[in-house]
């Protein structure tokens, strides 16, 4: 099997202004432009961007973010404060917001949001789940990993259908968010002793045609071939026999 592999933001630099354009900059720091890659994201200065979304916490954002927090952390200190000073009432304008970051940061803020379930929270994060932009679709499936995390055999039920759905994007962040080690975040534990758990996930997009899903599926069967590698052969195998399609993950077997 092969794998996608992906970097993560954290393990980089957090100060990469040298590699972007003033010009660029001043746009993303004023939430006016979309990152068009990884480093103009870690380019933007999150006080900077944070006064033009909250002016009234433009004085206090300082006592919040750290040069030396990887970006991860800085998502989510700044869902928290989007929560915190403009409120759940504020969270569709926050999710088409022109700003890829401040999207991502409402992704956050779902996150943050308390006394509500994991249902709601699906259901609050799928227009992020299926956003133009790959940054935000990021976000929001790192943003609620750590629900997903918390009960995944409830989780998995919960997402179920989304990996029926049209929009590949949707499919991908049923899949994304429950892989057993994953990346930038946390392993599932009980994913990683027991991934028959994830087979209702799998199992509907092992033939799926887009790349995008096909290469989370990848992924996925990769992080439990790490501790239950006998397990991802067998079902491999059984794909093998049930189809003849030697398309979509089956290509990873």
């Amino acid at each position: 099997m092969s794998q996608n592999k992906q970097k993560s933001p954290s393990s980089k630099k957090t100060n990469q202004k040298s590699e972007v354009s003033v010009e660029i900059l001043e746009k993303l720091n004023s939430g006016t432009r979309e990152s068009a890659n990884l480093s103009e994201t870690l380019a933007i200065d999150f006080d900077i961007l944070i006064s033009h979304v909250i002016p009234g916490a433009s004085n206090n954002t300082n006592r919040y973010f750290e040069s030396s927090d990887g970006i991860t952390k800085r998502m989510a200190i700044a869902g928290e404060l989007l929560l915190k000073y403009l409120g759940v009432e504020e969270l569709p304008l926050l999710a088409s917001h022109p700003a890829d970051t401040v999207r991502g940061w409402a992704a956050y803020m779902i996150a943050k949001i308390p006394d509500i379930s994991l249902s709601e929270r699906l259901n609050l994060i799928r227009p992020l789940a299926d956003d133009n932009h790959f940054g935000v679709r990021e976000w929001a499936w790192l943003a609620l990993r750590p629900h997903i995390a918390l009960d995944i055999q409830n989780a998995i039920e919960l997402m179920a259908p989304i990996v029926q759905e049209t929009s590949p994007n949707l499919r991908r962040f049923a899949v994304e968010s429950t892989r057993p080690r994953g990346v930038w975040c946390p392993h599932i534990q009980e994913l990683k002793k027991n991934p028959e758990i994830g087979l209702p996930l799998l199992e509907p997009v092992k033939t799926d045609t887009s790349r995008y899903v096909q290469d989370s599926v990848g992924n996925w069967l990769n992080d439990a071939a790490k501790s239950q590698p006998d397990w991802v052969r067998s079902v491999c195998k059984r794909w093998q026999l049930e189809s003849n399609i030697k398309e979509g993950a089956m290509r990873f077997c």
